[in-house]
């Protein structure tokens, strides 16, 4: 298979995938991304929140508000900055991004467990590095 159609297959079928895993979330995308990025990179401005999520400030801004609203994220003062107020999730919000998580992981579960065997699962096994060194590239590739 050429790279181009190995590219659109695979482009494809992790699409898929990955929009199965969002389907029963019970926030919309925008909020649940929104969680993962405070807690993996810790206190964001909206700003910097509306620049890594690729959306205008004004957007990230109403989600932000949303969030606030339901106790899951917090503002706090930047000790270098006063000016600046990073968001950081309460406990609420860890709560909340663990389980949602864990929902998500949950059902990849069943579902390698059940749709592939042994030997397939290997496979599968054997590509989660691969696909990590190309997120890597990626992240390392000067824009």
């Amino acid at each position: 298979m050429e790279n181009a159609a190995l590219a659109a297959d695979l482009r494809l079928q992790l699409g898929r995938l990955i929009r199965r895993g969002r389907a029963e979330d019970p926030r919309p995308q925008a909020v649940t991304a929104t969680l993962g990025l405070l807690g993996r990179d810790g206190p964001l401005t909206t700003s910097e929140l509306a620049t890594a999520q690729r959306v205008r400030p004004q957007s990230m801004a109403r989600t932000v508000r949303a969030l606030e609203d339901e106790g899951l994220i917090e503002r706090t003062t930047d000790p270098t900055d006063a000016r600046k107020s990073p968001l950081r999730l309460t406990a609420s919000g860890r709560s909340a991004l663990q389980q949602e998580r864990q929902r998500r992981t949950d059902w990849l579960t069943v579902a390698l467990d059940e749709a592939l065997d042994p030997h397939e699962r290997e496979t599968i096994a054997a590509t989660v590095p691969l696909l990590a060194r190309i997120v890597t590239w990626d992240e390392r590739r000067p824009q």
